[in-house]
């Protein structure tokens, strides 16, 4: 048996350290720095500022979902209702300003957060309160949302955004797009919320939701203050779409599985009881330039849902997978070649 150096010794704490730091996260920050360093050899002028800020724009509103959809998965339950969420705050707010053309759009941001949060409310006392499994009760408040917005524009939003409104999602601010800032300050939240008691008990939660509640945990109140986020997240997410690319009432289509995937992507585990926020927003970007990249080598954009399902299997599968017996076929070795 060897004796390691002390030299060795402190190289081998500061890796753990580090990785400690980053977490689950770890191998989408790489993924991360692969893809924009791919961006800037296929396409040179990537990283000028005009479309460098646009690539954050449109990365943005998939970053606050994920935030969000984190907040949601580590507890253990999914919220598939936040696209319907973001289609419906979109043409709530253009609705908004066609009855009301003088209101503040600090206002409009104002109910958009209140009703994301109410309906965030009511997925967490309807999975929590009566049973029903979050991906039901999710998935039927989507289809509760779309039908809605449908029935109300009959599938053409007549309302506008003003300008006002419309510089959250485009303007800049110190130099700094709005998106940035907004980002950041969740992001910010995010993190110190994971790190305070209720982040604990929220991923103790979805370790083992019989072993929180032995231990003193509230379960059914943390998730459904998990879904209230992820609701609010899903109405901020609206305000940047709005803002950059207008009225439409497709504008949330399919951004709850975008979010689930990135999400996947930043190494969160599914079944909850593990992962990173900041990896989890980490896997929104890495997604979107994924997309980018693949856009920019004139791959169809028809097939951006089947590289999500891949992305869902792996990350799933390598998740799941019995490393442990793998790692007890293979011998240990010393850094000298000889077995301990």
């Amino acid at each position: 048996m060897t004796v390691a150096t002390p030299v060795a010794a402190s190289a081998e704490t500061r890796r753990s350290r580090a990785t400690a730091l980053l977490g689950t996260g770890l191998p989408v920050y790489a993924l991360l720095l692969i893809l924009l360093a791919a961006l800037a050899v296929t396409d040179p002028g990537f990283y000028e500022p005009d479309r460098l800020l646009a690539f954050i724009r449109r990365a943005a509103p998939l970053v606050l979902l994920a935030a969000g959809q984190y907040l949601v998965i580590v507890c253990g339950q999914f919220d598939l209702s936040v696209g319907a969420v973001v289609t419906t705050g979109v043409v709530v707010a253009a609705e908004l300003y066609s009855e009301f053309p003088g209101a503040h759009w600090l206002v409009v941001c104002a109910v958009l957060l209140v009703a994301g949060a109410v309906v965030g409310l009511v997925n967490g006392l309807v999975t929590t309160g009566l049973g029903v499994p979050s991906f039901i009760t999710t998935l039927g408040m989507m289809l509760i949302l779309e039908g809605g917005v449908f029935f109300w524009t009959g599938g053409s939003p007549q309302g506008y955004l003003p300008d006002e409104f419309r510089a959250v999602g485009r303007d800049d601010v110190f130099g700094l797009p709005w998106a940035v800032l907004v980002c950041l300050a969740v992001g910010a939240g995010a993190v110190a919320l994971m790190r305070s008691r209720f982040g604990r008990t929220l991923m103790a939660t979805g370790d083992s939701d019989r072993a929180a509640a032995l231990s003193g945990v509230r379960v059914h109140r943390v998730r459904t203050v998990a879904f209230v986020l992820s609701g609010a997240a899903a109405a901020l997410a609206a305000v940047l779409i709005g803002g950059f690319s207008g009225v439409s009432a497709q504008a949330g289509s399919g951004l709850e599985f975008e979010a689930i995937t990135a999400v996947v992507l930043g190494g969160v585990l599914l079944g909850g009881g593990r992962g990173s926020v900041v990896g989890a927003m980490a896997g929104a970007f890495s997604l979107t330039a994924l997309f980018t990249l693949l856009n920019l080598q004139g791959v169809s954009g028809a097939l951006e849902s089947t590289v999500q399902g891949v992305i869902v299997i792996a990350a799933v599968g390598l998740g799941a997978a019995d490393w442990s017996r793998l790692r007890r076929r293979t011998p240990s070795r010393t850094r000298g070649g000889r077995t301990s």
